[in-house]
């Protein structure tokens, strides 16, 4: 396969991981333990508008991925907010998370994936050009 079409379907799949997140957990509340970890970190009283509006970001970035504007700072930028929240996540509700404190290295694993898509894939991509 080449580089184009890996970088295309990595991009599909990591809108998708934020479309599900965003849309299927947190929108629609299918998954209730991600309510329950916004609870307990920002206070139950505003945890469903907080988890709502989280899940609309989460939807608003698979769009971001998608339209492929400024994909170095899209990347970053998920790079950013998935560290941070995996760390919040692994010292304050380990209990909560699916797979507990090992929930790290699958954060660490997409983390992986999204930096080598951008600043692996695409620069290579973009120097061919």
């Amino acid at each position: 396969m080449r580089r184009r079409e890996v970088h295309t379907i990595l991009n599909y799949c990591i809108a998708a991981v934020w479309i599900i997140n965003g849309l299927f957990c947190k929108v629609l509340d299918l998954v209730n333990r991600h309510e329950q970890i916004v609870g307990r970190i920002l206070g139950e009283e505003f945890a469903r508008p907080l988890t709502f509006m989280i899940g609309m970001s989460e939807i608003g970035m698979a769009i971001w991925i998608l339209s492929g504007i400024k994909p170095r700072l899209n990347a970053i930028t998920q790079i950013t907010i998935v560290a941070a929240m995996n760390i919040l996540e692994f010292v304050l509700v380990p209990d909560l998370l699916l797979w507990g404190k090992l929930n790290s290295v699958f954060a660490l694993l997409f983390i992986l994936v999204v930096y080598y898509n951008e600043f692996g894939l695409n620069k290579k991509l973009i120097q061919q050009a």
